[in-house]
């Protein structure tokens, strides 16, 4: 791992805290706010002078409203987010619309897209933290760090230089992250020949204000998202293979897709990457967000990914610093996380390859392409596509795998829950909103086994009305909500070399 050396500065210059994190955007504030929740002590540092103003990220999936939800932040979402439930495609003069979200009802408490902008999200998370303690240090620039056996880095503050002493480093800071940078690590991947275009616009004529519209024209292809009353939208668009300025882009989108507004409040062009960092950990520091992993933000999906990247991580470190889990389960964080960062830049790859190539032949397959989707798209998702669509889009569909690829499936990890974010319902989103270890059970009593005391449980609720738990199992739940193991019942009691087994699995200190 490349090393940097500090300075010699006064030891008044020295401040310590147990994880340092670079970069105050959402993935950084989560982690932040994650952490400070359990207890740790956690510092995050921006080079910016204050929070983000522009809108930038726009969409907040399901998934995330859980995470937001198990931190009492949901509320404050919903008060002032737009929710949307279709998507409205123009396949020829008439819009039809498809009730794309509302395949989630009964999978989530959040269906559907909230449009909620990365100013106000940032906002949210840094309120929140500044509300637990631990303010933003705004205007503190990593320099350089070394990592050995803890973390020790140079930054650049208004009052001049000081150092900062950690267990751990999370580089949180963006797609360019100086902290991958230092440590060498590949960032793989391409770089799209086409440019997209962004804008947010004001009194936009027939902006639908509770649904996502796809619109096509003779060159380009756009998604126009609601962001408020009159008309207030944001406008992505596929402008071509040039680089173009703010006029020139928005005349090509006004003459081939129609679209007639009053003012821009920010426009923006860019080439879009799909890239995946070789490594999420190097020792005592680890990589989220758009540090780890970048693709195309059509989907909706980049914000989010960060956000549960930083959600995952927080806990994980929280159970190291705790004495709860051995510092080698800190590898589970990649081993988890990287396979959908992968996964996410795949999909998109191949959802939006056509719509991002160039030329005359994509851009006629396009126009026809849209009457066909018009027509099945409200169709295709009446049947058992819906839900398994809009899961993945939700991200709640994630799936981590207990044990490493072809090694038999021990006992405890043969149930379909293992591995799956535990559902919230009305009767156990209080008890997940405690961020902690639990056992529980569903529709049957369970004595409790040999487990530390720091394992809550078991809590009972009434049996799952989708059939997704049994009555039968015993399930553990880690602190991110998701199923660690589920233990066959007998006579009511789970067997104690299951127990231990699954506990050794997650490195567990008893």
């Amino acid at each position: 791992m490349p090393r940097s050396a500090a300075p010699d500065l006064p030891a008044t210059d020295v401040l310590t805290t147990d994880v340092l994190v670079a970069g105050a955007g959402p993935t950084g504030l989560m982690a932040g706010l994650v952490l400070a929740r359990r207890g740790v002590r956690a510092l995050v540092i921006d080079p910016k002078p204050g929070p983000t103003r522009e809108s930038r990220a726009i969409v907040v999936q399901p998934r995330s409203m859980e995470i937001f939800d198990q931190l009492g932040l949901a509320d404050a979402v919903l008060d002032s987010a737009q929710l949307t439930l279709q998507l409205q495609i123009r396949g020829g003069q008439s819009p039809v619309g498809a009730d794309f979200f509302a395949q989630q009802q009964g999978l989530t408490p959040f269906p559907g897209v909230q449009i909620f902008e990365q100013s106000r999200t940032e906002s949210l998370l840094g309120t929140a933290l500044a509300a637990d303690g631990a303010p933003v240090l705004h205007g503190h620039r990593l320099v350089s760090f070394t990592a050995e056996a803890g973390v020790e880095a140079l930054v650049e503050g208004p009052e001049g230089p000081l150092r900062i002493r950690s267990r751990f480093l999370l580089g949180a800071d963006g797609a360019s992250s100086p902290v991958r940078h230092q440590l060498g690590l590949d960032f793989a991947g391409v770089t799209d020949d086409a440019t997209f275009c962004v804008a947010d616009l004001h009194g936009v004529e027939g902006a639908p204000e509770d649904a996502i519209s796809v619109r096509f024209g003779r060159e380009r292809f756009a998604l126009l998202f609601p962001l408020g009353p009159g008309g207030h939208a944001r406008l992505i668009w596929l402008h071509g293979e040039t680089h173009p300025e703010q006029e020139t882009a928005l005349a090509g989108a006004r003459q081939d897709l129609g679209i007639r507004y009053e003012d821009v409040a920010w426009f923006s062009a860019y080439r879009v990457h799909h890239r995946v960092a070789s490594r999420f950990r190097a020792g005592p520091v680890m990589l989220a967000g758009d540090a780890a992993h970048v693709h195309s933000p059509v989907g909706g999906q980049g914000m989010n990914t960060g956000l549960q990247d930083a959600h995952h991580l927080a806990n994980l470190l929280a159970d190291v610093l705790s004495g709860r889990r051995e510092e080698r389960e800190l590898d589970r964080y990649e081993r988890e996380r990287r396979p959908v960062a992968l996964t996410l830049i795949g999909a998109t790859d191949r959802a939006f390859g056509i719509i991002a190539r160039t030329g005359r032949g994509t851009a006629l397959l396009r126009r026809r392409a849209r009457h066909v989707l018009a027509l099945l798209a409200p169709r295709l998702l009446a049947t058992r596509f819906g839900p398994y669509a809009g899961g993945l889009l939700g991200q709640y569909r994630i799936r981590y795998h207990p044990v490493d690829a072809g090694e038999p499936a021990p006992r405890w990890a043969r149930d379909r829950a293992v591995g799956r974010r535990l559902r919230p319902t009305a009767e156990n989103r209080d008890a997940l909103r405690a961020m902690d270890w639990q056992l529980h059970s569903y529709g049957t009593d369970a004595a409790r086994p040999a487990v530390p005391d720091w394992i809550h449980g078991p809590l009972v609720f009434p049996p799952d009305p989708a059939g997704q738990l049994r009555d039968d199992r015993l399930y553990l739940v880690r602190p991110d909500g998701f199923v660690a193991a589920a233990f066959p019942l007998h006579a009511g009691a789970a067997a104690v070399a299951d127990v231990d087994e699954a506990l050794a699995a997650y490195a567990v200190v008893r």
